[in-house]
């Protein structure tokens, strides 16, 4: 799991007990969610087929609203003006995920993904949830409460994972001037009660001054989507938010046109919204 950020000046395994819908589950249980959802987690990536879409990236850049002296900000009343929009071609190969950015405000371009200023991340496709669930990490989890989503139960669990057993790393500074550091981050999760799988999934990160960052953070929604006639759980939606001293960026992310990788494989671009 990464995320850049170029600035310019700019355990137990025990079987599932019956719950009744809104009670707090038993340490038991919980634990054997948990543990249901790991497995789950840990074969995600190797359980999608190698695939292609198209990601776009609709980006902001922080607006402070200003006193009425012009010069105080105002807590609280962060605006976000709309910066740019990429659209990203995406492809995951053997367990990889590649970026080629290939339209700027829906023009075509020549600039290269990892090259860009403002914020990119990666890590949907799987990086995510290894990081949270992998033994190494020694991740604290706790149920907070239940939640519907999309007519699902999901258990609703809170999770830490400190800098010591943390792979999550952030950079920043313009290309061929970075910074770099690991850094521990926590958030929530929200599992299937009957799957196991994570259908939403939240994370903060709180870098050290070395970075030059305040604060990164993450959401995820995960849906069913359609990968050569079988439906796998694929992210649908991402946002992001990075906030540095001197500028905050936010990315808004679609997933879309999923399909299934081969030499042949084109998507058609220019007319996405």
């Amino acid at each position: 799991m990464r995320h850049r950020a170029f600035l310019s000046p700019l355990s137990g395994l025990l079987v599932w007990t019956a719950i009744v819908w809104g009670q707090r589950p038993t340490e038991p249980a919980a634990a054997d969610l948990i543990a249901k959802s790991r497995d789950k987690a840990l074969a995600y990536a190797r359980s999608l087929p190698d695939f292609l879409c198209t990601e776009v990236v609709h980006r902001f850049r922080e607006n402070k609203t200003q006193s009425s002296l012009g010069t105080a900000e105002i807590p609280g009343e962060t605006k976000w003006a709309p910066f740019d929009k990429l659209t990203v071609r995406l492809s995951y190969f053997q367990q990889k995920e590649e970026h080629e950015l290939v339209l700027v405000n829906d023009k075509p371009t020549v600039l290269k993904y990892q090259g860009l200023t403002g914020g990119t991340g990666e890590g949907e496709f799987g990086a995510t949830l290894q990081d949270i669930f992998n033994p190494f990490s020694q991740t604290a989890f706790r149920w907070d409460s239940w939640k519907t989503v999309r007519k699902h139960r999901t258990a609703i669990f809170l999770y830490k994972v400190d800098v010591a057993h943390s792979r999550y790393s952030v950079e920043t500074g313009e290309p061929g001037d970075t910074h770099h550091a690991i850094v521990g981050f926590h958030g929530r999760l929200e599992i299937d009660r009957d799957t196991g799988e994570v259908l939403h999934l939240t994370y903060l990160a709180e870098p050290p001054r070395t970075v030059n960052l305040e604060e990164v953070s993450n959401s995820v929604d995960y849906d069913l989507a359609d990968v050569g006639g079988r439906s796998y759980l694929l992210p649908v939606h991402s946002e992001t938010e990075i906030h540095s001293p001197g500028l905050s960026v936010r990315n808004e992310i679609d997933f879309r046109e999923y399909r299934k990788f081969s030499a042949n494989s084109a998507i058609e671009y220019g007319t996405l919204k």
